[in-house]
């Protein structure tokens, strides 16, 4: 169950392409759509959130060590909040931010939990996990934002259907959760659990770095190519 947890992990981050990008064919169709349309929009909503394997990564992270499911719905919650809010003010708003930057910030989230469950916070006057994964969600709403800001999208219907699409963002995250937390529950089991927790972290450490590091390497050539 050990090995499986953490191929969990890798699989979360099996390259570039996995990003949580909009697919071609997703996004000619939002350019195309004219009108409220709540089914595919929550559709596409649901499938950004389970390919989005940056956020997969950091939710990982953050019911790594939560045994109780009332602390588990706490941090969820506090996780969907921030990152519904900067989704919606992204879009509608029209807040646009370096995709690049935001996504490096967003690797930078998955190392900061990496490093909170390994203990390396502890002894902080006034810190407050909850109030960080909130900070994060805002991050992480953003970088959804971002994605949707890259397509032509119609003002017919647009409030209906970026709401439509948060709610399926909603749903994707307990669907990944859900599998989460029961490849974390299982693993739990194993009287091996306390040492493999720590590798299983500091491998989260990495690829958090990894993603931190590739879109920044993408930001500076975007950045030279100008």
């Amino acid at each position: 169950m050990a090995r499986a947890a953490l191929l969990l992990l890798f699989s979360l981050a099996a390259g570039p392409a996995a990003a949580h990008g909009v697919a071609g064919g997703d996004a000619e169709w939002m350019a195309g759509a004219s009108g409220l349309a709540v089914g595919p929009w929550l559709y596409l909503g649901a499938k950004h959130m389970v390919t989005g394997y940056d956020h997969l990564l950091f939710l990982a992270g953050v019911v790594f060590f939560l045994y109780r499911l009332r602390d588990v719905a706490l941090y969820v919650t506090m996780f969907s909040i921030g990152h519904s809010l900067t989704l919606l003010f992204g879009v509608l708003g029209g807040l646009h931010l370096s995709p690049y930057l935001v996504d490096a910030v967003v690797g930078l989230s998955v190392v900061w939990k990496a490093l909170d469950n390994l203990g390396a916070f502890r002894g902080l006057r006034h810190y407050d996990t909850r109030a960080a994964v909130l900070g994060f969600g805002l991050v992480h709403g953003f970088g959804l934002a971002t994605k949707l800001q890259d397509v032509a999208l119609s003002g017919d219907g647009l409030i209906g259907n970026i709401l439509s699409f948060n709610l399926g963002v909603e749903i994707g995250q307990l669907i990944a959760l859900s599998l989460i937390l029961a490849a974390i529950t299982l693993w739990r089991a194993s009287p091996r659990f306390a040492g493999q927790a720590v590798a299983a972290n500091v491998v989260l450490m990495a690829l958090g770095f990894g993603l931190c590091f590739f879109q920044l390497g993408g930001y500076f050539i975007e950045r030279a190519a100008a």
